[in-house]
């Protein structure tokens, strides 16, 4: 069969048509390998800016003690709120004289307090969750991904046909007529 393929030049033709119906699929999905390598090289470059970012040399006392405060509000909260639970037994008269100016305290306060405390939480929180490694961000990308290619394969003239919505929500139930 080589000898044959060499005589006729089958060889050449046969990785010719391989080539051009490689390239070809490639325009229509693609290149998983090519896609692997550039989140690869992405990850890494973006590994390598956040390495660089902290590769100071001598920590100062000054960075230290920024460092210890920010760490202060979380346990600080948690300990208060169990002193207080502690503080209510030990002198529950005390505690409810303290509780009733507390109720003195105008209301907008109290929404700038939760305010202040909700955003140093959330901010925090946010920050956290953006970060690399974390499994929830991961899975969501990877399903908003998958769910762009599903949509991608829907027809452009094919609306989306939803009964159970239209039973129950008269505004899509009109919407739906009128669509199709």
């Amino acid at each position: 069969m080589g000898l044959i393929s060499r005589l006729f030049g089958l060889g050449e033709v046969a990785r010719g048509v391989g080539a051009a119906v490689g390239g070809v699929a490639e325009v229509f999905t693609e290149n998983k390998t090519a896609r692997a390598r550039a989140d690869h090289e992405a990850f890494i470059a973006a590994i390598s800016q956040h390495g660089a970012e902290f590769a100071q040399g001598q920590r100062t006392a000054f960075d230290r003690l920024i460092d210890g405060a920010n760490r202060l509000p979380r346990p600080a909260l948690a300990l208060a709120t169990l002193g207080l639970f502690a503080y209510a037994m030990a002198d529950p008269i005390g505690f409810a004289a303290r509780m009733q100016g507390l109720a003195l305290v105008p209301e907008p306060l109290w929404w700038l307090a939760g305010a202040v405390i909700s955003f140093y939480f959330g901010a925090r929180e946010l920050h956290h969750a953006r970060g690399a490694g974390v499994p929830g961000v991961t899975v969501a990308r990877d399903v908003a991904r998958t769910i762009r290619d599903i949509e991608g394969m829907r027809p452009a003239d094919a609306a989306p046909r939803v009964a159970a919505e239209a039973d129950e929500n008269p505004v899509v139930a009109a919407w739906l007529a009128r669509s199709g």
